[in-house]
C-alpha cells in the first residue's frame, strides 16, 4: 500500500468559498477515482505560526496506482483548484 500526503498552505485571503469549492472537489475523488483506496481531508483546527491551512492522505494499492489518479482528469480539475488558492503545498509518499 502506498500513502500519498499533502499539505498545502492557502494565499492571504482565501474565501471560505474557495475552500468549501476545493472540499467538494476533492469530496468527488472517491466516486470518480476507482484507483483511490481511502481518502480523508480537512482543515487545520490549531493555527499554529508553523500549521499547514489544509491536509489531504489518500491511500493506493501501489505507485502505479497513484500515478494513475495523478493524471485522472478529475483529479487534474481539483488540482488546479489547489493551485489558485494556494502558496505553497508538500507531499510525502510513503509504502506502508
Amino acid at each position: 500500500m502506498l500513502k500519498h500526503v499533502v499539505f498545502m498552505k492557502f494565499k492571504q485571503g482565501v474565501s471560505d468559498a474557495a475552500v468549501a469549492d476545493l472540499q467538494a472537489g476533492l469530496g468527488g475523488l472517491p466516486s470518480a477515482v476507482s484507483e483511490i483506496r481511502g481518502f480523508q481531508f480537512g482543515r487545520d483546527i490549531l493555527h499554529s505560526e508553523r500549521s499547514y491551512d489544509f491536509a489531504l492522505v489518500a491511500d493506493f494499492d501501489d505507485l502505479d496506482a497513484m500515478k494513475r489518479y495523478q493524471v485522472h482528469p478529475a483529479h487534474v480539475a481539483v488540482l488546479g483548484k489547489v493551485r489558485q488558492i494556494c502558496d505553497a503545498t508538500v507531499v510525502v509518499d510513503f509504502s506502508f
